[in-house]
């Protein structure tokens, strides 16, 4: 029998509605049975903190420790799989089997497997620079034909904001939403190359692997690198949000990150307000009440720092 934390099932319920997170809830124990008899796994309890997906340690016959994921109906794991597959181990834990029926990913489990968020706050230098090695090993030219979503696309997601709101933002600043919006058009006009990243690369989704830091849960997005260092400057939730200085924190990640990356200070910083406001609208469309205020106020200092 499978036993879901109750907190895992109410994320579920918010994200996908009670009858589709139900029948996966029902379906989930039949799936973890066939795939420990076809990759011949002994599957333990799942991680704690599950998130969106069915996360647990597994051992195969032969010893291997290794990670077994069965993804929620999220409609995103053809486009998941295939971005590790193209990674291919390099800078993020290897995909060793797949089953795209049951939409089920078996990986290679990184140890001791600490989180790039236990380096922040006191380490916050070290750890941009960690993922920025990361984000280097990651990034490679956009395959010619692929059928991953394009940042562009994830950019319409404020379209949507202003048809919910009949042209307005709702629970979002008028001003910053606009200014999103605005530095969108900016950055996706001048872009250069379309590139393949991760697409959701922050604190914890690196993980220790020996002596080596690599990444997890890529998503698999198209488009302009500067796209994946937004999130930097929100992240890791919510330990950011109570450092003594935040302004700071941002302003030297800010730095860091351009020279580390070789990128225009100015497009990483529109990058991160315009994600700011993304991940704000992806909250409220997510079925939350009330808008993320702390990513909202990262979204202010971004602002002020023009």
């Amino acid at each position: 029998m499978t036993i879901l934390p109750e907190y895992f099932k109410q994320h579920l319920i918010t994200c996908h509605g009670q009858a589709e997170a139900e029948e996966w809830m029902e379906r989930l124990p039949a799936i973890l049975a066939s795939c420990a008899q076809s990759w011949q796994l002994t599957i333990f309890p799942p991680f704690e903190n599950l998130s969106f997906h069915y996360v647990a340690p597994a051992i195969r016959a032969d010893g291997t420790s290794v990670v077994i994921r069965v993804d929620a109906p999220t409609g995103e794991f053809a486009q998941e799989a295939e971005a590790m597959r193209l990674f291919n181990g390099e800078g993020i834990a290897r995909l060793l089997e797949c089953d795209e029926g049951q939409e089920v990913m078996l990986l290679e489990r990184l140890e001791p497997g600490t989180m790039l968020a236990e380096l922040v706050p006191e380490q916050d230098e070290r750890a941009i620079s960690i993922l920025t090695s990361v984000m280097r090993q990651l990034w490679r030219p956009a395959p010619a034909q692929h059928n991953f979503p394009t940042v562009e696309k994830w950019a319409q997601g404020l379209q949507r904001l202003r048809v919910r709101y009949d042209g307005g933002c709702g629970p979002l600043p008028t001003r910053l939403v606009e200014e999103a919006e605005a530095l969108f058009a900016e950055l996706l006009a001048t872009a250069g190359p379309p590139m393949l990243l991760h697409g959701d690369l922050h604190h914890e989704n690196i993980l220790l692997s020996g002596n080596e830091w690599r990444a997890i849960d890529a998503k698999g997005v198209v488009g302009d690198p500067g796209y994946e260092t937004g999130v930097l400057f929100y992240n890791p939730m919510p330990k950011i949000f109570h450092v003594p200085d935040l302004r700071k924190i941002l302003a030297r990640r800010l730095d860091q990150l351009s020279e580390e990356l070789a990128m225009d200070r100015e497009r990483i910083r529109g990058w991160g307000l315009a994600q700011c406001m993304l991940s704000a609208w992806w909250h409220i469309e997510d079925g939350y009440q009330k808008p993320p205020y702390d990513v909202l106020a990262c979204a202010e200092i971004l602002s002020g720092m023009k």
